[in-house]
């Protein structure tokens, strides 16, 4: 976010763009389970317990198209 901050208000929804580069840039990480290391201790928490977690299973596709939606 930092990085773009200069940009954002030269945009014609400087609001808007900031809201959508924030949600971005949180759920970029947790997309794919190798995205933070939080993602990958309850992955090996889950399997632990006989858990399955996968691409599938993850919901922030969900809602990254949810939070567009609302905006």
């Amino acid at each position: 976010m930092l990085v773009l901050k200069p940009f954002v208000p030269n945009l014609c929804d400087p609001q808007r763009a900031g809201l959508v580069i924030a949600m971005a840039s949180t759920f970029a990480r947790n997309f794919t389970l190798v995205g933070s290391v939080a993602n990958l201790i309850l992955v090996y928490r889950a399997s632990n317990r006989r858990i399955a977690i996968g691409f599938g299973r993850t919901l922030t596709l969900a809602t990254l198209v949810v939070g567009l939606l609302r905006l």
